[in-house]
């Protein structure tokens, strides 16, 4: 069974530290991460689905539904920035 922590084992700060750290990347670097969060609760999520754990890949689903939705407002703001920058 794979470990899942409650840290970034190779991340010294706070995970509110980390949050604050990714949300100042660029626009366009910060929805790459989010599209790839996505992929990854995707991927767990068929596992899961898998492993007939229905409820538990439904909601891993939803979770990557919403990153990619929040990734692609965060895509519109990096159209609107980027000719700024």
């Amino acid at each position: 069974m794979a470990l899942h922590r409650d840290n970034i084992e190779r991340y010294p700060g706070t995970l509110i530290e980390l949050a604050n750290e990714i949300g100042d990347l660029r626009y366009d670097a910060l929805a790459e991460f989010l599209h790839a969060l996505a992929a990854k609760l995707t991927k767990d999520a068929t596992a899961d689905a898998r492993r007939g754990r229905a409820r538990l890949a439904t909601a891993l689903q939803g979770g990557a539904a919403g990153l990619g939705a929040a990734a692609a407002e965060v895509e519109r703001a990096w159209a609107i920035s980027a000719p700024h920058m």
